[in-house]
């Protein structure tokens, strides 16, 4: 590994150590300000990101129920509005927050708080205007890396421990050639950790390695959505389309707002289970909303929390099911749509 990368690791390292020192309010705080933070409601919460004047009030008020002014010049939206869409018997939480600028993340323009109210949500929409150039979608991106929050990224999978002595044990299970042991212990030792134990379980870069050890970054799902695409030509519509992770929608003309709300349910991640008494019709009124890779035991803490304690089996209709109705324990991976039936003790 050439030497200038090892600076290159050593210097990232300090940049990430001070940028958080930069991001903690020092000293004496003066009086606390209006918070954005909206009382979390329904199965999931998406944010609305995106410069201002971009049509973000305005898919709220075509999507939800709620009014959110909206007008022709910037910074209409103020303070955080939430509007609530209802697919597949879900309710999704959607958070209109005001436009943010170039340096929101330093704190320009009340960047903070808009962007800490996205670290709470399941779901990040930016919002970018079709019409003006692709700087915006690398901006937005530039911002939220700066406060911790990682865009369509996984979690790296790296071991780390800090432990009380014995020095660095460094292990990998795949061949590096991102990182190396010496860049690991050079970085370990900037954030005067000395003891302590590291994992690769996969090729990672230095930066990766940074924030497992800073520890308080956000993975979220992020789409990008093209609004005002009725003002420009069919080419650029159909260029802006074939982004990764892109949607291209107008909220004037009601175009394609329920394959948006689609991808929405998909990024999410939900899935919907029905319940069914023994004897009775599945009640197909009332859903589960859980997760994807939910299992049986997280159906019966949903329906309430003492039923795993006296679970016999349970009965599954539906696509996780290798035949109709079949017996299955808690482990059960469940699907979309499928139909349980829980026998207790």
């Amino acid at each position: 590994m050439p030497a200038t990368e090892y600076h290159l690791g050593l210097l990232k390292a300090k940049l990430a150590k001070y940028r958080t020192q930069l991001m903690e309010p020092t000293g004496k705080s003066g009086p606390k300000g209006e918070g954005f933070d909206v009382m979390k409601s329904g199965d999931a919460r998406c944010a609305l990101i995106g410069f201002p004047s971009v049509g973000k009030s305005t898919l709220l008020n075509v999507v939800t129920e709620t009014h959110s002014e909206s007008a022709s010049y910037e910074f209409t939206t103020l303070t955080c509005i939430p509007g609530v869409i209802e697919h597949n018997g879900a309710k999704i939480q959607l958070l209109d927050l005001p436009g943010i600028i170039e340096g929101a993340s330093q704190g320009k323009g009340r960047g903070r708080q808009v962007i800490a109210v996205a670290r709470t949500a399941d779901l990040v929409i930016i919002m970018l205007d079709a019409t003006k150039s692709d700087v915006q979608r690398v901006l937005l991106e530039k911002e939220l890396e700066t406060v911790g929050i990682r865009l369509n990224k996984k979690r790296p999978n790296i071991y780390f421990k800090i432990k009380k002595g014995g020095g660095l044990s460094f292990n990998s299970t795949v061949p590096l050639t991102k990182c190396s042991e010496r860049l690991v212990q050079l970085i370990l030792h900037e954030y005067k950790l000395f003891n302590c134990e590291v994992l690769f379980r996969e090729d990672c870069t230095a930066d990766e390695f940074i924030d497992v050890i800073v520890g308080n970054r956000v993975y979220l799902p992020c789409i990008y959505v093209y609004n005002k695409i009725d003002q420009i030509s069919i080419e650029e519509v159909d260029r802006l389309a074939h982004e990764p992770h892109s949607v291209v929608v107008s909220c004037n003309m009601k175009l394609n707002l329920d394959y948006l709300i689609e991808k929405m349910w998909e990024y999410l991640a939900l899935v919907r289970v029905y319940t069914k008494k023994r004897g009775e019709r599945p009640d197909f009124e009332g859903g589960l909303i859980l997760r994807r890779g939910c299992t049986v035991e997280h159906v019966c803490h949903a329906i309430h929390r003492t039923i795993v304690d006296t679970f016999k089996y349970a009965l599954v209709w539906g696509t996780s099911a290798k035949y109709s109705p079949q017996n299955v324990g808690l482990q059960h991976l469940m699907n979309h749509d499928d139909v349980i039936q829980v026998v207790k003790k």
